[in-house]
């Protein structure tokens, strides 16, 4: 069954971070002026909001972002009593028994994310199947080309609330993405969801060293 237009509105910009009326037409196949009646009535239930960039010659082009009440609409997985738990962990056993705990997943994780790559032989090939086993996790995973750049990108945290409490999460995943990817690779994370931004992206780029 088809979603309304609403709700692919929704999820394409949470895919995209941020589009004009006119892509948002084309990725629904409907009239611009369509487009825009779904957007107002989006804006108007604090869904999303406007935003006007200059783009050079021309007039300014309003792009159209996801606000707070919209990003909610992607849950965090069991996000309240995940937090509970974490500080309950700080408070009775210490800093250091978060840590143990964080390392733990991250070594349980990265041996599942291993044998999903271990059939993998070229980059392309490895994000393909990081892509795949992170969205099935609800990470909404992607990656793209620009130039000689990879960017592995995570439209949706589903442990926001998690990583929120303690940025120990946000570690262990680019160490296992670091160590996964291989050595002949460097990954920074550009974009940071916990930090203000839309979603998460990290670049990759050959090693020069």
């Amino acid at each position: 069954m088809k979603k309304p237009a609403a709700d692919r509105i929704l999820m394409f910009l949470k895919m995209r971070g941020e589009a004009t009326s006119l892509l948002i037409a084309e990725e629904l196949s409907i009239t611009k002026e369509g487009a825009r009646k779904h957007l107002l009535n989006l804006a108007q239930e604090g869904l999303i909001r406007s935003l006007v960039k200059s783009e050079g010659v021309g007039r300014p082009s309003t792009y159209y972002v996801l606000t707070e009440k919209g990003l909610s609409q992607f849950p965090d997985t069991h996000a309240e009593i995940t937090v509970q738990l974490l500080r309950s962990v700080k408070n009775l056993l210490g800093e250091n028994a978060l840590e143990l705990l964080i390392s733990d997943r991250e070594k349980n994780t990265h041996t599942r994310y291993e044998k999903v790559l271990s059939g993998t032989r070229t980059l392309e090939q490895r994000l393909d199947a990081l892509a795949k086993i992170r969205s099935e996790e609800g990470y909404m995973a992607e990656w793209k080309k620009e130039g000689r750049e990879y960017f592995l990108i995570e439209n949706h945290c589903p442990i926001c609330a998690a990583a929120k409490e303690c940025q120990g999460f946000c570690r262990a995943e680019l160490s296992n993405f670091q160590s996964l990817i291989g050595k002949e690779y460097v990954i920074e994370r550009v974009d940071h969801i916990i930090s203000g931004g839309q979603r998460c992206i990290y670049k990759i780029t050959g090693n020069s060293i």
